[in-house]
């Protein structure tokens, strides 16, 4: 079985979904034969590198809300990740694109390491309150889990894998995604947002049903096994 997972490094449903899948997966018997592929979605293609303005007063331009108003939805976010295990930084967190992240976990994926480099990101932003768009900070995470340092250097100046992000994001849109995480199950379910872990058990119990029927026995009569016949 195959997930493909959409998001954003500055979404913070997205961690949320992630730990909520991997909880399911955790309890799904056959997790083993299942490959999760992590997706580029950029929840704001046009945010500027660096930008001087706190997460509150960001949600509360976008959103056209109160700074207030954006506290308290940030502080509801906060306690749903508290509940899997995340402590939510937003009181420092950086508003930054995420173009370079993406283009980073690209390359990563082509040294098997993209799954360790999408997990540091994550916590990187949400719980750490790096900014993800500073070069030598997406270094530093990156040689974090053993991605060479001069290749790393190279991605970062240049434009190498934004090819690679685009045309994922050009699937994303094909497919109708508009909002992250979005988690495509066989290329045939989709289930959007960061729903419960159990919705999650039903979707992987479902496919795997799917690909995997059992035969249903209308009739029972004498049977022979390699032991013995029942008669």
């Amino acid at each position: 079985m195959k997930i493909e997972v959409w998001s954003d490094y500055v979404c913070p449903f997205c961690y949320i979904g992630k730990r909520r899948l991997e909880e399911a997966l955790e309890q799904f018997p056959q997790a083993d034969q299942v490959e999760v592929e992590f997706k580029s979605f950029e929840l704001d293609p046009n945010a500027p590198t660096n930008d001087s303005r706190t997460i509150y007063e960001a949600l509360a331009t976008k959103y056209r809300m109160p700074i207030e108003q954006a506290k308290g939805t940030t502080a509801q976010v906060a306690a749903q990740a508290r509940e899997v295990g995340l402590d939510y930084d937003f009181e420092n967190m950086v508003v930054t694109g995420t173009l370079d992240s993406h283009r980073l976990t690209h390359y990563a994926k082509t040294v098997g390491k993209e799954k360790e480099l999408s997990e540091a990101l994550l916590q990187a932003y949400f719980v750490d309150a790096k900014h993800l768009g500073n070069h030598d900070v997406l270094l530093e995470i990156a040689t974090s889990v053993g991605l060479e340092r001069d290749a790393v250097r190279d991605v970062l100046t240049t434009d190498v894998y934004t090819e690679d992000v685009r045309a994922e994001e050009k699937r994303a849109s094909d497919l109708g995604i508009t909002g992250v995480p979005f988690f495509v199950f066989d290329n045939k379910y989709g289930v959007s947002g960061a729903q419960p872990t159990e919705a999650f058990t039903q979707v992987l119990e479902k496919v795997w049903s799917e690909n995997n029927p059992t035969i249903q026995v209308l009739s029972n009569g004498a049977t022979c096994t390699d032991d013995n016949c029942d008669i």
